[in-house]
């Protein structure tokens, strides 16, 4: 089966602190009820990030990003696409760049009002709007570029679904590691950055007040 990785389509490229509930067990878990997750733990080889999941406004691309984490599917995987000072990629293939089968694609909620500001978390797709599965990316920076413009192709945008709220050290340190080409892929770390597990951490949501609308 030939491979393939959802990329970002820039413009220039084709047309490319939350508290835990004190009564709650906050141990890592692969099965913690999907009602009650609001973040993961997102635990690599260059250090932990955590990520607050945007539920209310992105609910199709949480529960599909939920299921994948309950079935362990992330574990093992790579950060296979890093480009300093735009964003970094994973979530699809292993250091082998082997990639893993998913579960259908889902629907494109870039028009959710979100921005791809710093520190958010989106979904990487190929240049077919629903296409999105497991893979995900992480902005460097502010790349508005990305977002709903309108409901063509070439603007219907990249779905924002949550945002580093602890560990955006880390995903620095990962956007400046060096990078090559290797087997075909462009912009793969010459040493692999692993997603050694990524796990539920229960949460309460405070996405308001950090400015991630347009």
């Amino acid at each position: 089966m030939k491979r393939h990785a959802p990329v970002l389509l820039a413009a220039a490229l084709l047309a490319f602190s939350c508290e835990d509930d004190p009564t709650i067990d906050t141990s890592a878990t692969h099965s913690w009820p999907a009602a009650r997750v609001n973040s993961v733990l997102v635990e690599t080889t260059m250090g932990d990030i955590t990520i607050e999941l945007f539920r209310d406004d992105s609910p199709v691309t949480t529960e599909n990003f939920i299921r994948y984490v309950q079935d362990g599917f992330y574990d093992g995987l790579i950060f296979h696409r890093v480009i300093d000072n735009f964003m970094i990629q994973g979530g699809g293939f292993d250091a082998n760049l082997e990639q893993k089968s998913t579960y259908p694609p889902i629907e494109n909620e870039a028009g959710n009002g979100l921005s791809n500001l710093r520190g958010t978390v989106s979904m990487a797709r190929t240049s077919v709007v629903n296409s999105a599965t497991s893979q995900f990316f992480i902005n460097l920076k502010d790349n508005l570029f990305l977002d709903h413009r309108d409901d063509t192709a070439p603007g219907y945008g990249y779905a924002v679904f949550g945002r580093v709220s602890s560990g955006m050290d880390v995903v620095d340190a990962i956007g400046n590691v060096p990078t090559g080409i290797m087997n075909g892929f462009n912009d793969v770390p010459v040493t692999p950055v692993v997603i050694t597990r990524v796990s539920f951490r229960p949460s309460g949501s405070s996405r308001s007040g950090y400015g991630f609308g347009r």
